[in-house]
């Protein structure tokens, strides 16, 4: 009993003691240590089942004499720093964690116990630094997260606020001399509108040679013309070309949806420019930001009106802008402002239109100088070709054709890849052949009613290729090349073109019958209507006389158009669609007859096509002259050698 009292006296004393005895550090330590814990369990969870475990195997300092006595202790491992024993029981299983006991100030009686019963102990010496250093990287662990998370809101909030600030700031890219790497001798196809921007180029370098004379300096230059044909590639070779500051931005970039924003961008884009003078300014796609005002609902209160009239006074206003130049480009001027069209504006409007032939020849010339070329491919053939194409068209075919020739792992381009690259550009990707079948029949007949009626047709161009292999949404193609450019269409060959349009629907009924004809006729039709409409209503190509009945753009403009005003009357209205059904059915019956005459050609060209899938032009021309007394031999020779 009194053994049991002086075992709880000392341990009561030592746990004082030990609370007395603690150095303000180890406190602080403990302080870390304790808050850890408490936020450990709350990520994480306490398992009350363990908790009870360790509450069942834990000692006190007095138990652990008293095992010691008993010889029930294996091993001791004393660690002075924190004041705490690791035991190791006899009875314990193996890799059980060992049970620890917190130990006093002094521990001569324990070690002596130790000694006495022979039980193995050691000291642990750990340092005090590492352990706060553990402490204090757990609670970073927490603490790091919330830091960076503040920081991203603070980061976000900053770029916010300058995002405020520069709202209003123009985001033309600016270079002080533009390395476009493009001149003008990269640019072919378009010579005239080249002489029209070189004279800018000299105004810019030389100023003096113009005002010597009293000539001023043109404000802007306006390129007009389709999708591709140049437009931004000129630009391009004038910032090149003029060694002076550029600054370049599109349209779209003047216009948010915030009021004020587009005419802020407007005065700071010229307040650079004039700080920067003599330079060029380019605006791509002008028409964003240059509509007609007044074309909305509701008012002149637009947003992108406001932008207009402040391009509008910075370009010709009270102040004036000296030796800056706007090259402008678009392909809708008809949508334009007339007050940014007039002189002292834009003063020049430059047409980049379609290459001619020999426009063709050289922008081929130019895109076929990175690229290996089979000596035996003619770029004069291949612009004969390509009709309407235009400089981007023709980037695009000569790169199709490099692709095909790297997939069929060939040294240089043949005239076989320029051949695929320009039936794949006109009419889509190549599928898969169709098998022996009457569908494949009905097609082959379809295909070469179109070429056998336009080559027998005086007026009409020249057949290049008819294919039963199916490109894009067609199952079979027949393609006519012009043997020249053709500025102005006449009667007779737009009535050729009728007749040869419809002849795939015609071979369709004199070979099946009418209940067979089928809906492949259909885009055939729609051309059809679209030409025969065009000769009454516009052309003036009918009994109605020289009227032109229609606008040649009949898109409803919002605020100008509220609808399509009719310019007739419904009584010409009904003439208008009685000559346009006089047209067909007499080019319909025309290609009947044609066919009906030469049925048995017919025959012969339809079994040559099922069998070989294309025929090129020249042979389907020359089997037509062969067997064909109507078509004159000179003629056809002169085609033929074409």
């Amino acid at each position: 009993m009194a053994s049991d009292q002086r075992v709880i006296f000392m341990k009561n004393f030592g746990n004082k003691a030990l609370m007395r005895q603690q150095s303000p550090k180890r406190a602080a330590w403990a302080g870390a240590l304790a808050a850890s814990l408490i936020m450990l369990p709350s990520m994480f969870g306490v398992n009350p089942a363990l908790a009870q475990k360790a509450e069942r195997d834990s000692l006190t300092y007095g138990k652990l004499i008293e095992k010691v006595n008993q010889n029930q202790v294996k091993k001791v491992e004393l660690d002075e720093t924190e004041q705490l024993a690791k035991v190791y029981l006899k009875d314990q299983k193996p890799n059980t964690p060992p049970i620890q006991v917190r130990l006093l100030q002094d521990n001569k009686e324990l070690i002596n116990q130790l000694k006495a019963n022979n039980v193995d102990f050691g000291e642990e010496v750990f340092s005090a630094n590492s352990k706060a250093a553990a402490g204090l990287l757990i609670n970073l662990l927490w603490i790091l997260p919330l830091v960076a998370l503040m920081l991203l809101f603070l980061r976000r909030s900053t770029n916010a606020s300058s995002q405020a600030l520069n709202f209003g700031k123009s985001r033309a890219r600016f270079q002080m001399e533009a390395k476009t790497g493009v001149k003008f001798d990269d640019v072919a196809g378009i010579e005239e509108a080249k002489e029209e921007l070189q004279e800018v180029v000299t105004f810019l370098k030389q100023p003096e040679r113009f005002t010597a004379v009293g000539a001023r300096i043109p404000k802007g230059v306006l390129l007009i013309g389709p999708p591709g044909t140049g437009k931004t590639l000129l630009a391009k070779a004038i910032a090149g070309e003029a060694g002076v500051p550029f600054f370049s931005i599109s349209g779209s970039e003047f216009v948010e949806m915030f009021v004020g924003v587009g005419a802020s961008r407007v005065r700071d884009l010229f307040k650079k420019a004039k700080e920067n003078a003599p330079c060029l300014i380019f605006i791509d796609e002008i028409d964003a930001v240059g509509r007609q005002r007044g074309a909305g609902i509701g008012g002149g209160n637009d947003e992108r009106e406001q932008t207009l009239n402040q391009l509008l006074t910075e370009m010709d206003g009270f102040e004036g802008n000296t030796g800056i130049i706007i090259i402008a480009a678009t392909n809708r001027p008809d949508v334009l402002d007339a007050a940014l069209l007039r002189p002292g504006r834009f003063d020049r409007q430059v047409i980049v239109d379609a290459p001619d032939l020999k426009g063709r020849s050289e922008i081929l010339t130019v895109h076929a100088r990175n690229k290996k070329i089979d000596p035996s491919v003619s770029l004069e053939a291949i612009a004969r070709r390509t009709p309407g194409f235009t400089g981007a068209d023709l980037a695009n075919l000569l790169n199709e054709a490099a692709i095909l020739t790297a997939r069929r792992r060939k040294e240089a381009i043949t005239i076989l890849e320029i051949d695929d690259a320009v039936d794949r550009v006109v009419a889509g990707m190549e599928r898969t052949p169709l098998v022996d079948s009457k569908s494949k029949r009905l097609i082959a007949y379809h295909e070469v009613g179109h070429a056998l009626v336009g080559t027998l047709l005086k007026d009409h161009d020249p057949v290049q290729k008819v294919t039963l292999i199916p490109r894009g949404q067609a199952l079979g193609l027949t393609w006519f090349s012009p043997n020249e450019e053709q500025g102005l269409v006449s009667r007779s060959q737009l009535k050729a073109r009728i007749t040869a349009t419809l002849g795939g629907r015609a071979a369709e009924e004199i070979v099946f019958g009418k209940p067979e004809v089928t809906t492949g006729a259909g885009n055939d039709l729609q051309q059809v209507t679209g030409m025969a409409r065009q000769m009454v209503t516009r052309f003036g190509m009918s009994e109605l006389g020289p009227l032109s009945l229609e606008n040649q753009n009949g898109e409803v403009f919002l605020g100008r158009d509220w609808m399509n005003k009719s310019d007739y009357s419904e009584e010409i209205a009904a003439k208008i669609d009685s000559q346009v059904r006089e047209i067909v059915n007499t080019c319909y019956q025309t290609c009947k007859e044609l066919l009906q005459e030469n049925r048995p050609l017919l025959e012969r060209l339809v079994d040559l096509l099922s069998d070989q899938e294309t025929i090129d032009g020249e042979l389907f021309r020359k089997i037509v002259a062969e067997n064909n007394s109507q078509v004159p031999t000179e003629e056809l020779t002169t085609v033929v050698s074409q």
